[in-house]
């Protein structure tokens, strides 16, 4: 018989994972390109090895469909990129491009970002960590699965190295705030914006078509920009 579970002690997920049908595009980026790109979450990530090389790396959690990390790596050739995303069309699609434009400095994870920073990525290995508009949870019963947290702010502090930045965007208002909040407590970082709590968006990070759109209708996008200091 299998021993029952007490679900509050269950850990709490920022993410939902979405059921969804792979478009023929998507479905031949995992046949084609997950052998060069795709990354084992069971295993510890050497940087180094991985991209034969000792660039700075950058850390995205949540790319969704991937095109602004896709941009990012294509723009950057002196950046070595690492995106984990829970949904499977999301990391075909970004196989795809990736493959197809014959990228090096990207790699790919399908899995829970935040179970993989705890245990496989190294201490004080990442030049930027980037969260962009990640799940809100609108909702007051849902804001304890909010990603950004005490707690999280630490681990990311754990593996940025000194300097690094956690890179936040979100086009939820009250979000922002949260985050600012939770940010301005943390020890070991200092805000990068040099008034108030929100920077402009640096050139680096391409806008979607969603944040397009939304600035078309008038929505507000913030981002906040957190650069670890030495203890």
């Amino acid at each position: 018989m299998s021993e029952s579970v007490d679900p509050k002690k269950r850990e709490i997920k920022s993410f939902v994972v979405r059921s969804g049908r792979m478009t023929a595009g998507q479905t031949r980026g995992w046949d084609e390109y997950w052998s060069k790109y795709g990354l084992d979450p069971d295993e510890a990530l050497d940087f180094s090895d991985i991209f034969g090389n000792d660039n700075p790396v950058v850390f995205e959690i949540g790319f969704g469909m991937g095109g602004s990390l896709f941009e990012m790596a294509s723009n950057d050739a002196n950046m070595n990129f690492v995106g984990v995303e829970v949904h499977r069309p999301g990391v075909g699609a970004l196989l795809a491009s990736a493959g197809d434009a014959g990228l090096d400095n990207l790699r790919l994870l399908c899995c829970d970002a935040v179970e993989l920073l705890k245990n496989k990525v190294p201490a004080n290995s990442l030049a930027r960590l980037q969260l962009y508009f990640p799940d809100p949870w609108h909702k007051k019963r849902h804001h304890k699965r909010r990603i950004v947290q005490p707690e999280f702010a630490a681990l990311v502090a754990s593996k940025l190295a000194d300097g690094g930045v956690f890179h936040m965007a979100t086009d939820w208002e009250p979000y922002a705030e949260h985050m600012a909040e939770v940010m301005d407590e943390a020890p070991n970082y200092e805000n990068c914006a040099e008034t108030g709590s929100y920077s402009p968006k640096p050139d680096y990070r391409p806008s979607t078509k969603f944040e397009k759109r939304g600035e078309r209708l008038g929505h507000g996008v913030w981002d906040l920009l957190y650069k670890k200091i030495s203890e």
